[in-house]
């Protein structure tokens, strides 16, 4: 995941108490994490974990070692924040158990239409560890291995999950068109 030469000269800008380039960086990242967070978390909750994980940023953006991984590392903040979130809400438990068992599966899948992406990210027949590669492989257009680093978890898994939405979403249209 790119981040662009301006995001990280304000990254450095914003490390040396540069408000306004604080403001700048937050303001660029901030449309693509919403859209992400709602995509895991629903719309009611996304303005809240985002709000959430816009204050780590600026309270941790000190710490970060490498201007060029800002993008990177506010999606990883952002997705671990939705997914402590889900699991608050206890909205996942059953198909979490479900996506582990099928994390072994390697699978090269083929991407959904475009025109449907947005109701398909929305739509609660795919779940939420399926839903986060999803949303970050076709929406966001990241390669796998970024995906795999965001969520800080291994490639094979990154594609099994894709395959497991994939899947989710073909059987869920399958079912509503009979």
């Amino acid at each position: 995941m790119a981040t662009s030469q301006q995001e990280a000269q304000w990254v450095l800008r914003a490390q040396c108490d540069d408000r306004e380039a604080l403001e700048l960086l937050l303001r660029s990242v901030q449309p693509s994490l919403r859209r992400y967070l709602v995509r895991l978390v629903g719309t009611f909750f996304a303005d809240d974990v985002l709000q959430e994980a816009l204050g780590i940023v600026c309270r941790k953006l000190i710490w970060l070692e490498e201007p060029q991984a800002f993008r990177a590392w506010a999606y990883r903040i952002a997705s671990r924040l939705a997914f402590n979130h889900l699991k608050k809400e206890k909205r996942w438990s059953e198909q979490i158990r479900d996506e582990l068992v099928l994390d072994q599966v390697p699978s090269v899948p083929s991407s959904p239409p475009s025109e449907l992406l947005p109701q398909l990210l929305e739509s609660d027949a795919v779940p939420p560890l399926s839903r986060a590669v999803l949303a970050l492989h076709f929406q966001e257009e990241l390669s796998l291995p970024d995906v795999a680093a965001i969520l800080e978890i291994p490639l094979g898994t990154v594609k099994s999950r894709l395959a497991r939405g994939l899947s989710a979403l073909r059987t869920h249209f399958d079912t509503r068109s009979d």
